[in-house]
């Protein structure tokens, strides 16, 4: 395959990602507006146990079956590859099918403990027992479909065609978000129903879209078939793999990456067997803490991840650089690439986080509601997000220098910190207790990653460090004049006049404390070391220290 064409593979795959992902956050705000904290509570209740089963019924499959494909292909092998495909189909459809009755019958048995109670007394306002595993079930049914579409996305991009792959993910974030908000309008406001069928169709529109994404999967196959069995009669020479064999080393490949990419839900996991449980033994109302947790689980954690996946996403297209390097034994190179990774992560996450922090109160309430509890998670929640992206980026790093285990070690080590802080936390604190434990948890997997970096790939980080302290100070620099121009304006305008003053505050103060940064980062060329070669536009003439 050509050079160009992988790029505009690749760029075609990216630009499809970022579509999904954009779709999947703004849905969020309408959703919000129509089924409120116990119905994103709700919602959270039963999507967090279909991710986690995903996780586990994929396992990072489709992701080998690239790899693997395109191995295959490479030594001429097609034969091997298709046959590598119809293995990891049957596997995937099996898993599915496995997880999806799991999943279905242990509804029952999961409710309870995300509620922190086993029965359904004092309903008025808040989620029962019931309503919680008819909410797990309608979701599990993604199960029966989901695994196996991953399993065609993986062939496909083995074969270096990006398009049904990017395609596939808009169709069927498209299928899941009309689904999922018009059934919800349809039930609450046309037909008066209630809440729980609302939320049930909100996460079966899962199964929904999986199937739009399907469809555009077999019209794509439909139209290569023909060319897949081309490739297939020109086959030379024949892999002795047999299917255990083939099905050991999918897995044996996938493992540690998968379990990396469930930090997120892990993490989540950690507060739905934990959270709402200490908040009632505490002395809360039942009410209240569902309201706390749909803040902490649901709406907080959409704005924050916003500038986290375009940060990391910035970082990890230089991951396969530092694999290249390692594998060379190119030792100045990839110093070279981790020190460039950190950098433009930091780089683009702390001046976004800072800014989520600073303008928590008018974000929230443009999103959302005035909401002091809200906006005051946001802002303990936003810093967490510079963690997350450090980790994201450190494990990957450690996959790049063949150190899956280190990366999976750094996980486990996090999680063990989030569960041995997170109930006296949550005791004293509440929200705000289980989001330090959180930042603990990734704080301590950061520091050992970057520890196993530094010993394993003898890396400095005396330049990252000084780099890192001129961003800070441009941060400060952002944070005075963010203030300084919502002080200026406060006479005339309040987040808590309304949505449209809140609008208009948050553009102000995103617009100025960006202008101060970028400013500062091009006059002082950071931002032309860092991204000059990506947008030429920042590289200055004179080049400064």
């Amino acid at each position: 395959m050509s050079g160009s064409s992988l790029l505009r593979g690749t760029f075609i795959l990216t630009l499809g990602t970022y579509i999904s992902r954009l779709l999947g956050m703004i849905y969020v705000f309408p959703f919000v507006a129509l089924v409120g904290s116990q119905g994103t509570a709700l919602y959270s209740y039963g999507y967090l146990p279909y991710t986690i089963f995903l996780s586990l019924s994929t396992v990072g499959v489709p992701m080998a079956v690239s790899k693997f494909v395109s191995r295959y292909n490479a030594l001429g092998q097609y034969d091997t590859s298709r046959k590598l495909f119809r293995v990891s189909m049957l596997l995937m459809l099996s898993m599915g099918i496995v997880s999806f009755i799991i999943l279905f019958i242990m509804a029952p048995v999961i409710a309870p403990f995300v509620l922190g109670e086993p029965d359904s007394t004092n309903t008025a306002g808040v989620n029962r027992v019931e309503d919680v595993a008819f909410v797990i079930r309608m979701v599990s049914f993604a199960l029966l479909v989901v695994p196996v579409m991953s399993a065609i996305r993986g062939f496909f991009q083995g074969n270096h065609s990006m398009e049904p792959t990017a395609v596939s993910q808009v169709v069927e974030q498209l299928f899941r978000i009309i689904f999922l908000l018009g059934s919800v309008y349809i039930i609450l406001k046309v037909t008066k129903g209630d809440l729980t069928t609302a939320i049930g169709y909100a996460t079966f529109a899962a199964f929904v879209g999986a199937l739009g994404g399907l469809l555009v999967l077999a019209w794509f196959w439909k139209r290569k078939k023909a060319k897949f069995d081309e490739q297939t009669g020109q086959s030379v020479g024949t892999s002795t793999l047999s299917s255990k064999e083939m099905i050991k080393e999918l897995l044996t490949y996938a493992g540690p990456f998968v379990f990396v990419g469930l930090a997120i839900p892990l993490y989540q996991v950690v507060d739905f067997f934990t959270f709402n449980k200490t908040m009632l033994e505490i002395g809360n109302a039942k009410k209240y803490a569902e309201y706390v947790y749909s803040i902490i689980q649901f709406n907080v954690p959409k704005l924050v991840m916003i500038p986290v996946s375009l940060a990391t996403a910035f970082g990890l297209t230089l991951v396969p650089a530092i694999t290249k390097a390692f594998t060379d034994g190119n030792r100045q190179l990839l110093h070279t690439q981790i020190n460039q990774s950190i950098q433009i992560v930091f780089f683009l996450t702390l001046p976004a986080v800072v800014g989520l922090t600073v303008l928590s109160d008018e974000m929230y309430a443009m999103f959302y509601e005035v909401d002091e509890l809200g906006s005051t998670l946001l802002a303990w929640f936003a810093p967490v997000a510079v963690l997350f992206a450090f980790f994201t980026i450190t494990s990957a790093m450690l996959q790049g220098i063949q150190k899956q285990k280190l990366a999976v070690i750094s996980l486990v080590f996090g999680l063990l910190l989030k569960l041995l802080f997170n109930v006296p936390l949550i005791t004293l604190f509440e929200g705000v207790g289980s989001i330090i434990a959180t930042a603990i948890g990734y704080l301590g997997s950061v520091i050992y990653s970057l520890a196993m970096i530094k010993r394993h790939a003898q890396f400095s980080f005396k330049l990252a460090l000084k780099r890192s302290v001129l961003m800070v100070m441009f941060s400060v620099a952002m944070v005075i004049g963010i203030i300084l121009a919502l002080w200026a304006i406060s006479p005339v305008l309040s987040y808590t006049d309304g949505r449209w003053e809140s609008i208009i505050l948050t553009i102000l103060g995103v617009s100025v404390g960006a202008a101060i940064y970028l400013y500062l980062s091009y006059r002082s060329n950071l931002a032309g070391k860092l991204l000059g070669n990506r947008f030429k536009v920042l590289k200055r003439q004179k080049v400064n220290g």
